[in-house]
């Protein structure tokens, strides 16, 4: 054999040798593991009624992995808490930040999630001016912006969300009850995708009451992700997040979900004895199928530029599947 055939056939075989096969596949896919969070409370370090330790404690005891507290324009050192929870208990706390601006009297509020120092907010010319200046500044500091309840005071507009650029994140439900959630966002978030932003929507408490419980109060308990990632650390989980490997919900729970290129596929954990409703939603916010039942399944089409998937029970409680693209 020639010197020329052996070194292509040393190529080809070590090319092969790094090549995961089928069983390699399915124990990576094992290795994954969910893990349920909130990204977005308050503490007495800002404008809630807790100490960070007592705030913590609450979402460790109902069984949340991890917990961001973003505070107004105040880092709480994740490492001043975490012997408390994490070594034995498997809680992980997230650094996070309410970079808390705004134009005028318009209020403009963008959390950043694992930096490493306090922030702290822009202005910029005009609401949009100052949203963009926030998110730069949030990514030049190595952390991932989410977009705080859009239609807070009327805030932020479908076009403001088409145009900003560099923000990954957004709240498609805040647990405050002054947020205005209902009236449009997810139009807001179909817009902004069909524009070619490539936007997920998170689900929060924004609590600041954990002493008083009412509707009227913004709680804890009411909107959480369910984060789907390799390891148990912050940097897998944003990571995670960042991709959209993960489900917002409001009570939704998902016993299985496939995000892939070829599409969504789904199956609804019963709880009781409610229905489920998914619908596959693509370009222009366009219905693309309705199925009622617990499994739901979509191929994405070239034409169909994205899908995402909303689900609803019939008590009124909601899921939100992160959308893939037809790219």
């Amino acid at each position: 054999m020639s010197a020329v055939k052996v070194r292509v056939l040393l190529a080809v075989t070590s090319a092969l040798a790094v090549i995961p096969s089928v069983g390699d596949l399915a124990s990576q896919e094992r290795a994954l593991r969910w893990y349920k969070g909130n990204l977005h409370t308050h503490t007495i370090n800002s404008d809630g009624d807790s100490a960070p330790d007592a705030v913590a404690r609450w979402y460790k005891e109902h069984r949340y992995n991890f917990l961001a507290l973003t505070d107004h324009n105040y880092r709480t050192d994740p490492q001043g808490l975490a012997p408390m929870f994490e070594a034995q208990d498997r809680f992980l706390l997230v650094s996070g930040e309410k970079v808390t601006s705004g134009y005028r009297d318009v209020p403009v509020h963008v959390n950043a999630f694992g930096g490493q120092a306090t922030i702290g907010p822009a202005i910029g010319k005009s609401v949009f001016g100052t949203l963009q200046r926030n998110v730069d500044r949030i990514r030049e500091e190595g952390a991932v912006p989410s977009l705080n309840h859009p239609l807070y005071r009327w805030a932020i507009d479908a076009e403001i969300l088409r145009q900003v650029r560099g923000l990954g994140l957004f709240e498609i439900y805040n647990g405050h009850p002054a947020t205005n959630d209902e009236w449009g966002l997810e139009a807001m978030w179909d817009a902004a995708l069909t524009a070619g932003r490539k936007l997920y929507g998170i689900a929060v408490d924004d609590a600041h009451h954990f002493k008083r419980i009412g509707p009227d109060l913004s709680n804890p308990g009411r909107g959480w992700i369910e984060v789907k990632a390799r390891e148990f650390t912050e940097a897998a989980l944003l990571a995670a997040i960042s991709r959209g490997e993960f489900y917002a919900s409001t009570g939704v729970r998902l016993a299985t979900l496939e995000r892939g290129a070829a599409g969504l596929e789904l199956r609804v954990e019963q709880i009781g004895d409610e229905k489920h409703r998914t619908r596959f939603i693509g370009s222009d916010g366009r219905i693309l199928d309705e199925v009622v039942g617990l499994e739901a399944k979509y191929r994405l089409r070239s034409d169909d530029g994205y899908v995402r998937a909303t689900i609803v029970d019939s008590a009124g409680r909601r899921a939100w599947v992160q959308p893939v693209f037809a790219d």
